[in-house]
């Protein structure tokens, strides 16, 4: 997987936590720097270290998944991209909650992440990614994206929570069908 495969999947994952940190921008009256940090910290620490939990865990078990390890890297990205996009279209009522506590950030920053699990999984069935840029990219990428959307959810309210995810979703499913074509030697890049 090359830099530009892994910028994108490090921006398609950080969408769930773009659009959490607009709703926190939403329901913060007056941002300051701290909850840049806050936020950032919370958001990409967990993006990058649920990545790196299920490349262990899917190491531990390649060797008895090698022979369908593009289509388990295709059905997860597909599945976890088609999650986003119906979120997107949820008419679900989300309740916005300003605190940046520990309960409260821990929360967001697990139920953000379990994706980065699943994506990690596929890292370690795939031959040419080094998981300790594949992690730092997406902590890095995250922490910077939920930064930015802390502020846009402030300035604009909720008009690009559901175009991220949307556009996040995409990604990560045309991801895992590059994946997959690749393997199947349809396309070879």
């Amino acid at each position: 997987m090359g830099f530009f495969e892994l910028l994108l999947l490090a921006v398609g994952l950080s969408m769930d936590a773009f659009a959490v940190s607009v709703c926190k921008g939403l329901s913060t009256q007056k941002l300051q720097l701290r909850h840049y940090i806050i936020t950032g910290a919370w958001f990409g620490g967990f993006q990058a270290l649920m990545p790196l939990i299920g490349y262990f865990l899917g190491s531990a078990f390649e060797k008895y998944i090698t022979a369908v390890d593009h289509w388990i890297a295709f059905i997860l990205l597909a599945l976890i991209g088609a999650n986003m996009i119906r979120e997107a279209f949820s008419k679900e009522e989300n309740k916005y909650n300003s605190s940046f506590s520990f309960k409260t950030m821990f929360v967001m920053a697990v139920a953000t992440s379990i994706d980065a699990l699943a994506v990690g999984i596929t890292f370690a069935l795939l031959p040419d990614v080094s998981i300790a840029a594949a992690v730092s990219l997406i902590g890095a990428v995250t922490f910077i994206l939920s930064a930015v959307g802390l502020k846009v959810g402030n300035v604009f309210g909720l008009k690009y929570k559901s175009k991220a995810e949307i556009a996040g979703g995409a990604i990560l499913i045309l991801i895992g069908l590059k994946i997959l074509l690749n393997h199947l030697g349809v396309i070879n890049f």
